[in-house]
């Protein structure tokens, strides 16, 4: 008898302590995926390759079921635009230039009507592929929090959901070809591995690395289902939150939301590492991606007797956003809620360098116009073209400072 007890004391232990390993993985997670080794994940590389085979061993040790079309892998080939206002053409077969990328999907079946989604982009920018903001030689950009951060977290949430809030399966994806242009989750929702009408709701993580000090977390998509906005508040206990009701915005919630399904995105803002070789593992905020993880899983929870919520257009932002000809060089800091437009970092070499702004300075405003928000930023700057002489107007600390800016 003691022997018997003995041996289930131990097997409690061995228990737990996977249960526990699982739920801590957060971490070991970023660092592998942002490790130099795999060359900054670009799509179609071999690093994109191994990130993807690296996801899906950690789908099967959780004990997901693959749901991808080649056990966990949902391969697809395209050919990249050259137009960005272009269609992508898919399974182009032996043309030039052509990519195969890889959406990595794990699935955990409850037998129930509804399936919510729960993803998170991998690849990145290689070597500094188009979209890097760095201007010295090839350098491997690791993007770990674009978007290790965003895979470890639902990788997380995956341990915290076999078991539990069993009224809607649950499909972890893992997509490729965000960076080219939203082509991993915009080639799933055109072939979905599942019925596309039996999906619920998508949850999306695109960088919550960098929770800052005072816990600022966006949530956009808010307005897309009449359940999110009461909800998102009433499972909150630690965050500063910024809400955005569009369901559309740069990651891949707007390919699901795009097809009628409610959405929710979660960042936790730019910072001057976005799409530079210095975005690496060191500079995250685990703690604040734990706690991001288990505000997530309160919403689903909170959700979880709600049935298959009803879906909401939302007034499409990108659409009221000013074309400009110009940039001011600078990174803003979109989890700023003053008046004005705070500057997270600014580019070398950029007009905003040469006229002297730093980080931390607040635009007020631009040539004869105010700036009360980042939309009256963008209204500003797209009255300029290149050549164009003006004045900036900076909040620094108490100071209001007025620098001359040439475009």
């Amino acid at each position: 008898m003691r022997n018997s007890l003995f041996i289930l004391i131990i097997l409690c232990f061995v228990s737990c302590k996977k249960n526990l390993v699982d739920e801590n993985m957060i971490k070991q997670d970023v660092i592998y995926l942002s490790d130099d080794k795999l060359e900054g994940r670009q799509t179609g590389t071999p690093g994109e390759k191994a990130a993807a085979n690296y996801i899906a061993k950690r789908f099967k040790d959780l004990g997901l079921s693959p749901k991808g079309t080649n056990g966990y892998f949902q391969p697809f080939t395209f050919k990249p635009k050259t137009d960005p206002h272009q269609d992508i053409t898919y399974n182009v077969v032996d043309g030039d230039s052509t990519v195969t990328g890889t959406n990595v999907l794990g699935y955990i079946d409850n037998n129930a009507a509804s399936t919510i989604v729960i993803g998170a982009h991998f690849d990145h920018l290689g070597h500094g592929s188009d979209g890097s903001l760095y201007r010295g030689e090839p350098a491997i950009h690791n993007g770990a929090d674009d978007n290790a951060s965003g895979v470890a977290v639902m990788l997380n949430l995956a341990s915290k959901l076999k078991s539990t809030n069993t009224n809607n399966n649950y499909l972890f994806m893992a997509f490729s070809g965000e960076e080219m242009g939203l082509i991993g989750s915009n080639y799933f929702v055109k072939n979905t591995t599942i019925p596309l009408d039996s999906l619920n709701y998508m949850i999306n993580m695109d960088m919550v690395g960098r929770l800052n000090k005072d816990s600022t977390l966006a949530v956009y998509g808010v307005g897309t289902s009449p359940y999110f906005k009461q909800t998102i508040n009433a499972a909150n206990k630690n965050f500063k939150i910024i809400e955005n009701e569009s369901g559309v915005g740069p990651s891949d919630h707007t390919s699901f939301y795009l097809n009628d399904i409610p959405v929710l995105h979660f960042f936790t803002g730019q910072h001057e590492d976005y799409h530079k070789p210095s975005d690496d593992a060191d500079k995250l905020n685990y703690d604040g991606m734990n706690l991001i993880s288990e505000y997530i899983y309160e919403i689903i929870t909170e959700l979880d007797d709600n049935g298959k919520l009803a879906f909401r257009k939302t007034k499409n932002e990108s659409e009221e956003t000013p074309r400009f000809k110009v940039s001011l060089g600078v990174v803003p800091d979109y989890m700023f809620d003053g008046k004005g437009m705070r500057i997270d970092g600014v580019s070398e070499e950029k007009p905003a360098q040469k006229a002297g702004l730093k980080k931390g300075d607040i635009v007020v405003q631009l040539g004869e116009l105010a700036v009360e928000d980042m939309m009256g930023y963008m209204k500003a700057l797209a009255k300029f073209k290149e050549g164009d002489k003006t004045t900036v107007k900076v909040k620094r600390g108490t100071e209001t400072i007025e620098a001359d800016v040439t475009f």
